[in-house]
Parts: C-alpha cells; structure tokens; sequence
C-alpha cells in the first residue's frame, strides 16, 4: 500500500472525566479524549480534551492548516482544550468543526460560545482568527469530509447523547466509539453494526465489569464488554480508551495483561501512542 493510502492514529489523550496528571498516570498520560487520524495528507481530530493542547503546538509549526475536527459530544471533558488549541488563533487556517449529537436547537457554535463565557473564562470566541465552519450533521449520516474518506456515524448510549465514528480509507477502518454505555449480557447491535468488521476500534473502556454495576446510568463502557463486542462484530485489534482517572499506571498495566491474555494483540491507549494502517 502506498503511503498516501495509510491511515495513522495518534493519541493525544487518553482519558475520561477530568485531567489527571500526576506521577501515577505519566506511562499512560493524564489528558483527556483527542485523537488525531491522519487519511494520506488528510488530517482529522476527533474530541477536543485537554490533550489537543499539545497536538496544537505540533501542528502550529506548520501552518496553513487545512482540516476538520470532529466531536463525539460536548461534556467537559471533551471540549475543554478547545480554548487552548493553538491552530485556532491562527488566520491563515480553515478548520471544519462537525457535531451530531446535540438535539434541536442547540448548536455546536452556541455551546462552545457558551463555555467561552464569562464568569467561566475570561474570553470570548471571538478571539479565533481562523477561518472556522461549525457544521451539524444527525447520527446516522455517512459523510464525506475529504476525497477518498467517508465517514459513517452512529449514536451511542450516553446523557446527553453522543457520536460514534468509523473512518474508511484507502480499503482500511478505524472505529472511534466513546462515552457509550452497555446493557449488561447484551451486545449493542447499533455499535456492533458500526465497527463490523474493522481493523481498529477504539472504545470506551473506563471501568471494569465489577466497577461497572456501581455506576450504571454514568454512560461508559468496560474493557471486557470492548473485547466481548470485538469479538461480536469481528474486529481484528481493540484498543482501550477513556481510562478512569483513578485508574493509575499500575491498575492499567494489569487490564493490559489481562485483556492481552484475553484477546492477544488488545492495546491499551497511552499518550503518544501511533498505530499505522
């Protein structure tokens, strides 16, 4: 395969919830949800959590940029980088900004205005300079973002509502399915259908099946349901992502053995991680 018909991802963070650096979490990384996915010479971002910071000062070296930023939802945790992404004061680039997830009357522009508000922060949104677009779409719709990309979208099981995406490219998938919430011994048809199949899928893997009975209602997955739904949908690797916070780098290190030995070539999400297609 040539180059230009490569897909690669990397995790800019790997958290959920709230950041959480600290001398316990520096193997994993303590940033919340950003992930970069390059199609060729198109570039992608999906969520925009503390960790698009850094992704920012890596892609300010070289502007003009020219890409598109997509959002799974809009809690906290999600969106609170998005004032500190350096692209985004940068005049000479355009960025796409998608949602799907928000319900009638709601906009992507006006919640990100409303975060952007004071007594919350001491700037308006105004103060972008980059040409951005703010786009909505349903969950459901199969988009096309770039040439040779399409990108199918489903909804998840989440307050509030949330997205999840499969990209293909170049014959290759990757599935990004976060903040999704399981019903116990019961596979989620809408998101096996989605990830069917696919080379990567990333999921939410925040607790573990015994932490999970103590927090049904909070909207997240674990890593054994990731492995029981790549198993049903006939995934060939997953990767864990949207770690608790109070999960240190030793707790990881475990569900990594464990779920290795469960489903051999299973990853575990760190900052600074690449996967090449």
């Amino acid at each position: 395969m040539s180059e230009a018909a490569t897909i690669s991802v990397c995790f800019w963070g790997v958290r959920g919830s709230i950041a959480c650096p600290g001398e316990d979490t520096v193997r994993y990384g303590g940033n919340t949800a950003c992930v970069e996915v390059r199609c060729g010479g198109h570039l992608f971002v999906f969520d925009a959590g503390t960790g698009i910071r850094r992704l920012g000062r890596k892609l300010a070296a070289h502007a003009p940029l020219d890409f598109d930023l997509f959002f799974t939802h809009t809690h906290w945790d999600h969106i609170s980088g998005m004032p500190f992404f350096v692209p985004l004061f940068d005049p000479r680039n355009s960025i796409r900004l998608w949602a799907g997830h928000l319900e009638p009357g709601r906009t992507l522009k006006s919640v990100i205005q409303d975060m952007m508000t004071a007594p919350l922060f001491p700037v308006p949104m105004e103060v972008f300079a980059a040409d951005c677009s703010y786009l909505e779409f349903t969950c459901g719709q199969t988009l096309t973002p770039r040439p040779g990309v399409t990108l199918r979208t489903g909804a998840l099981n989440h307050p509030n509502g949330s997205c999840g995406y499969r990209i293909e490219y170049g014959g290759r998938s990757v599935c990004y399915i976060t903040d999704t919430e399981h019903e116990p011994g019961k596979r989620d048809s809408r998101v096996v259908d989605l990830v069917r199949d696919a080379d990567i899928m990333i999921y939410d893997a925040t607790y573990t099946d015994d932490e999970f009975t103590r927090h049904v209602g909070w909207g997240h997955s674990t890593w054994e349901e990731c492995l029981r739904v790549a198993d049903a949908a006939g995934v060939k690797q997953a990767v864990l992502f949207h770690h608790d916070p109070g999960h240190d780098d030793g707790f990881m290190d475990m569900v990594a053995e464990e779920a290795d030995a469960q489903r051999p070539g299973t990853l575990v999400a760190r900052e600074g991680m690449v996967i090449k297609l």
